[in-house]
């Protein structure tokens, strides 16, 4: 079996390589016409042309997994702005998705945590359509939106957990049915465990993302997580690919839901002797704030245990 490791988003090993050069709505509302298009051109221009560059040194590292950033191009979404981000930019999108194919790396994205489907307020759920619509256009203009997956969250309790989930259930099915196809559902570290975010998985179809560090924060009361990875491993049954998952460890005893610079590999083990008693390859997403040079530690360190082989930069075969 194989176990691959990626990173989110920006390169830290790279200068000057950030993916998410962002302009706020204050500011875009100071300048005149031109300048608004020269510097949202500008910025996108960077975003995917740093993306370029990451995908380039994750190829030379050994790095096939690879979780894009959102804000790729900036205010994409804002009610106010309301730009073609595609069109002059089709170059660069068809390069990256080119670049994704040619190496057979596996990317995604991860909206962030106003993008979910439980709210009972109609304008968020309306937010979390355009947010997804965003998202997969991209993946669109790469001719990866019949790979690449979208993660997100169940969302909000609400003080009510199954009225919550009768109305993810309800406005789940508003997207779109092609973006819901690539649409994949983690736990979190909070609200929603991995037995209850499985629940939902399995009701609509939906690939289920492990985050083991999520479910050490919030296991509820349910059985151990490796009870549960033949029903996870059995949502990702139909989409020919290996089931994936993400892995940090806490910054601190007191700070257990922040992400460490990097991943402690006492922590991580548990997880990992897991994945190998079941027998099945995996894909690990690494959420440490070391990025790349994280992923790639945690690989050398599993690569001196024996029995772990290290095949790649970031791959090890058990």
């Amino acid at each position: 079996m194989i176990l691959r490791f990626g990173y989110v988003s920006t390169a830290i090993s790279l200068w000057e390589a950030s993916p998410s050069r962002t302009l706020t709505f204050t500011n875009w509302k100071k300048q005149d016409k031109d300048s608004r298009k020269e510097k949202l051109y500008h910025l996108t221009s960077q975003n995917l042309k740093n993306t370029i560059r990451t995908l380039h040194y994750n190829i030379a590292h050994g790095i096939d997994l690879y979780r894009m950033s959102s804000s790729l191009v900036p205010l994409a979404t804002h009610p106010e702005v309301k730009w073609d981000y595609l069109t002059p930019f089709s170059d660069l999108f068809r390069e990256i998705g080119e670049l994704v194919k040619k190496n057979n790396l596996r990317v995604s994205f991860h909206p962030n945590q106003f993008t979910l489907f439980t709210s009972p307020q109609d304008h968020v759920t309306s937010n979390a359509i355009i947010d997804m619509t965003y998202h997969y256009e991209m993946l669109e203009a790469m001719g990866l939106n019949k790979d690449a997956n979208i993660n997100i969250h169940v969302g909000g309790a609400y003080g009510n957990k199954p009225e919550a989930i009768s109305r993810f259930d309800e406005n789940f099915d508003k997207l779109d049915k092609d973006i819901r196809r690539q649409t994949t559902l983690e736990n979190d570290d909070k609200t929603y465990t991995a037995e209850e975010t499985l629940q939902v998985c399995e009701q609509h179809g939906i690939p289920f993302v492990f985050d083991y560090h999520h479910h050490w924060a919030n296991p509820g009361d349910g059985e151990g997580f490796e009870l549960l990875l033949p029903r996870i491993f059995a949502t990702w049954k139909n989409t020919e690919k290996v089931p994936k998952f993400h892995l940090s460890s806490p910054k601190s005893e007191k700070l257990i839901r922040a992400h460490a610079d990097y991943v402690n590999i006492d922590f991580a083990i548990p997880f990992i002797k897991a994945l190998k008693t079941y027998g099945e390859s995996a894909d690990i997403m690494i959420e440490a704030k070391a990025k790349d040079k994280a992923a790639l530690k945690l690989t050398e360190e599993l690569s001196k245990i024996r029995g772990y082989k290290q095949v790649n930069g970031a791959a090890i075969r058990i």
